[in-house]
C-alpha cells in the first residue's frame, strides 16, 4: 500500500479530472465506461454512485477485479489504478456522497431503490506526469531515439 503522502499525491493528480474510465470484465470481454469520483479526498478507496441494476454492478458481482484510469491530456497527467470493487446500498454512505449531479440519473433521488455506491479499494497503480511542454517532450523522444536512451519527459511512479 502507498503512504499517506503518496495518497495525497494521487489525489492531487486526479481531483481535477474526477471522471475515470472504469474497466470491468463481463466474462468474455473487458469493458470500460466513464465514472465520476464522488469523494473529496483519497485514502486508498475510490467511491462512485451507480445503479444497482447496471451491467457494471452485475459484472463486479461476478469478478470484482477492476481498473480505473484517469487522464488529463492538457496537463499530461495519466493515472491507472487496479483494485477490488464491491457494491453497497449503505444509506449513510449514500447520504455522505450524494450530489445533485447524481440526482439526474435517479428519478426518485437518493431514495431510489436502485441507487448504490461502488467502492473500489485500490491495490496498486501507476502514474505519469510530464514536467515540460510538448516541444521539449518531442525533443527528448527524438534524442532518445537517436542515442538509444530513454526520454526524460517527466515523472513516472508505480505504487501498491
Amino acid at each position: 500500500m502507498s503512504s499517506k503522502e503518496h495518497k495525497e499525491k494521487i489525489w492531487s493528480l486526479i481531483k481535477k479530472i474526477r471522471i475515470g474510465m472504469l474497466v470491468t470484465e463481463d466474462g468474455e470481454h473487458l469493458r470500460a465506461r466513464p465514472m465520476h469520483v464522488v469523494q473529496d479526498h483519497y485514502d486508498g478507496t475510490l467511491w462512485f454512485i451507480t445503479s444497482r441494476s447496471s451491467e457494471k454492478s452485475h459484472e463486479v458481482s461476478q469478478d470484482n477485479k477492476v481498473c480505473i484510469t484517469f487522464s488529463d491530456h492538457g496537463d499530461d497527467i495519466h493515472v491507472s489504478m487496479s483494485g477490488r470493487a464491491r457494491l453497497t446500498q449503505d444509506k449513510a454512505l449514500i447520504d455522505k456522497f450524494w450530489t445533485p449531479l447524481a440526482g439526474a440519473w435517479f428519478e426518485k433521488g437518493k431514495e431510489d431503490p436502485d441507487v448504490a455506491l461502488l467502492e473500489v479499494k485500490i491495490d496498486m497503480g501507476e502514474h505519469w506526469k510530464a514536467d515540460s511542454n510538448k516541444a521539449f517532450q518531442l525533443f527528448q523522444m527524438a534524442k532518445a531515439s537517436l542515442t538509444g536512451g530513454t526520454p526524460e519527459v517527466g515523472e513516472n511512479e508505480k505504487f501498491g
